[in-house]
C-alpha cells in the first residue's frame, strides 16, 4: 500500500483510497449509491443536509461522508437500520415544511426509504409568494430545502457574483439578496447557474413558469419584454 493511501472497510468490503479522500468518495469507488441533497459537484460539499450520513466504527453520532474523511482501518455501514432511520426522519421533516410536488430526485428517496408522508402532520409549512422580478427566472421558495447549492455557486464556487445570500433563522432562513432588493438591482448577471443546480423547482426558468401558468406566446413576449426595458431604463438613469 502506497504511504498516500489508506485501507477501510465499506459495507464490508476493503478498500484502498488516497489519504484525505471523503466517504462519499470511497462509496463512489465502490459502487455504492448514498443520497444526497446539499452536495453537488459543481459546488464545494458543506454536510447541511446530513441525508448521506453512514455509520462509522458504531460511533455515538452518525457522519456525512460528503465532507467526513476516510480512516484508516475504520468501518464504515453506508445503509445499516440506525442511517435508514436516520435519512427517513430527515425526508419526513421536509416533506412536513417544504413543498417537493418538483422534486423528483428527493421523492424518489421518499419512496425508497418508506418515508411516512403524514409524520408530522402539525408542522409549519413554508410558506412564501413566488418571486418574479427579472425576465429570466421565478424563485419560489415554498419549495427551496436551503440546500445552499444556488448561493454556492453563485459565489466562489463557480460565478463571484454573490448576488444571492441567506437571511433570518430557524424558520424563517431563506435565501434571499442582500436587503431583498430585486434580482434586476442585485449583481446577478443572469448566467442560470442557480437554476442549474437547484435541485427542486424553488428556482425555475420563467418562460417554462410562464407556460405552466398558461401564458401565450405573447404574454411572454410582452412580460419579459417589459422587464428588460424596465432594466435598462433604469441603467441609463444611472
Amino acid at each position: 500500500m502506497a504511504e498516500d493511501t489508506i485501507k477501510l472497510i465499506l459495507d464490508g468490503d476493503e478498500i484502498e483510497m488516497p489519504k484525505g479522500a471523503t466517504l462519499l468518495d470511497a462509496a463512489n469507488q465502490a459502487g455504492v449509491d448514498i443520497p444526497v441533497i446539499c452536495y453537488h459537484e459543481a459546488t464545494s460539499p458543506n454536510g447541511l443536509c446530513r441525508i448521506c450520513v453512514v455509520d462509522v466504527d458504531a460511533g455515538r453520532i452518525l457522519q456525512p461522508a460528503c465532507v467526513a474523511e476516510c480512516q484508516a482501518d475504520s468501518k464504515v455501514e453506508t445503509r445499516n437500520e440506525r442511517v435508514e432511520r436516520s435519512r427517513r426522519t430527515i425526508l419526513e421533516m421536509l416533506n412536513a415544511s417544504v413543498n417537493l410536488a418538483e422534486a423528483p430526485e428527493i421523492q424518489g428517496m421518499m419512496d425508497d426509504y418508506a418515508a411516512d408522508e403524514a409524520r408530522f402532520p402539525e408542522a409549519r409549512r413554508r410558506e412564501t409568494e413566488v418571486i418574479d422580478d427579472n425576465p429570466f427566472y421565478v424563485r419560489d421558495y415554498e419549495q427551496c430545502v436551503l440546500c445552499w447549492r444556488c448561493v454556492q455557486v453563485c459565489a466562489e464556487d463557480a460565478q463571484f457574483t454573490f448576488a444571492l445570500t441567506l437571511k433570518n433563522r430557524g424558520h424563517e432562513t431563506s435565501v434571499a439578496t442582500a436587503f431583498d432588493i430585486a434580482m434586476t438591482e442585485s449583481p446577478c448577471v443572469f448566467c442560470g447557474q442557480c437554476i442549474g443546480v437547484c435541485p427542486t423547482g424553488a428556482l425555475k426558468p420563467k418562460v417554462q413558469w410562464g407556460m405552466e401558468q398558461g401564458w401565450s406566446a405573447d404574454e411572454m413576449r410582452q412580460k419579459t419584454r417589459r422587464e428588460r426595458k424596465r432594466k435598462a431604463e433604469t441603467s441609463d438613469g444611472e
